[in-house]
């Protein structure tokens, strides 16, 4: 969920890819939440981060522990940040229980994409100004 969002939300100042701590699939409850908001995932796939292993970012971002303790270290001076999220794979329950636990994880993935993306254009705009 979290790389469509920020590709619909500021894809015109990153370059986004994800990766999981292995390759599964695009769980169809994260295709129908962001079909929701107008954001089709449904020909994104599930990808291992072995797959990124050779190239270099400016920034990880990691969204669950799982996933921050088993990231990899990539080349260059990625800057990693973390922020836990709960995932709403392991909510059991009733399909409309479980929708609106990704709903909810959703939003609050959003928000957060929506601040980062915020504070590092303004400290992009900030570089530009003073050099």
């Amino acid at each position: 969920m979290a790389e469509g969002l920020l590709r619909h939300d500021a894809g015109d100042r990153f370059e986004v890819e994800s990766a999981g701590s292995r390759a599964t699939h695009v769980r169809p409850e994260a295709i129908q939440v962001l079909k929701e908001i107008g954001i089709d995932i449904s020909g994104h796939r599930s990808k291992a981060a072995d797959e990124f292993a050779n190239a270099t970012f400016d920034y990880v971002l990691t969204v669950c522990d799982n996933a921050q303790e088993s990231c990899p270290i990539f080349p260059g001076h990625a800057n990693r940040i973390h922020q836990s999220f709960d995932d709403p794979a392991a909510r059991q329950g009733t399909e409309q229980e479980r929708l609106g636990e990704f709903r909810r994880v959703r939003d609050q993935i959003r928000a957060y994409l929506k601040d980062f993306a915020k504070e590092k254009n303004a400290a992009s705009q900030k570089e530009v100004r003073t050099k």
